[in-house]
């Protein structure tokens, strides 16, 4: 539901992917045809039952072994599709085996998603492509769940410190089944609904205030202490003829 990174940066990183395919996934896994294997079906590719980044291509009947590039798996389920998938993407049970790490200075693999920072600061991310990063923000309120790849509500990402993240801390005296919303201190537009215990932040948009009268999103003007805050959006959308 919510996505990684802007559907522009994520269509960039495909082609990324995709298009520059590493050429170890290009030659023979070994450098010459492997006279010991053989193709279950004339064409297609097919898992080496020791390793899960490695497959066998078969054309024509002809056997060739090949890598995926470091970092990522092979995919059976992948057919006439890219063979090589994320490692979340991709069942690995009973091919436990994978190529050495390849890190540089940017990535600690080749290709995947890697979370930067600590558990108090989860709201970045690392796409590796080709041994290159490209760092991304996850939208405000939001942490990089590395088990899913996707930017997620903090409290569902177990290496997230939630309240040092979003800097607020849900009262104590909570139901843990009461959802409860609270307005920022420092801001009128952002306000926070504790669920289970745990905070999310959420923002009302421009020229609105979080009303703790209706415990909902208002006019600026229509909340107290926020009433500049509305003077100012009234201000920049006047139109001049």
């Amino acid at each position: 539901m919510i996505k990684a990174c802007k559907e522009e940066e994520a269509d960039a990183i495909q082609h990324l992917l995709v298009g520059k395919r590493n050429q170890e996934d290009n030659v023979n896994f070994y450098g010459k045809q492997q006279t010991s294997l053989s193709c279950p079906e004339r064409n297609g590719r097919f898992p080496i039952s020791s390793q899960c980044d490695a497959y066998i291509e078969c054309i024509d009947g002809i056997p060739e072994e090949k890598l995926c590039p470091e970092g990522l798996l092979f995919s059976p389920e992948a057919r006439f599709n890219y063979p090589c998938g994320y490692p979340i993407d991709v069942n690995c049970e009973g091919r436990p085996n994978r190529q050495p790490a390849q890190p540089t200075a940017d990535c600690p693999h080749q290709y995947g998603y890697f979370k930067i920072g600590d558990k108090q600061n989860c709201g970045q991310f690392m796409n590796c492509a080709d041994g290159k990063g490209y760092i991304f923000d996850c939208p405000e309120g939001l942490a990089f769940n590395s088990e899913s790849y996707r930017c997620d509500w903090p409290d569902q990402v177990t290496d997230c410190d939630v309240e040092a993240f979003l800097g607020f801390v849900c009262p104590e005296d909570l139901s843990t089944r009461e959802i409860k919303f609270f307005r920022s201190n420092l801001d009128c537009q952002r306000y926070y609904v504790c669920v289970n215990g745990r905070p999310r932040l959420q923002n009302c948009g421009e020229g609105r205030a979080f009303n703790e009268l209706t415990g909902a999103c208002d006019a600026a003007e229509n909340v107290t202490g926020c009433e500049l805050l509305g003077l100012l959006h009234e201000k920049k959308t006047v139109k001049l003829f």
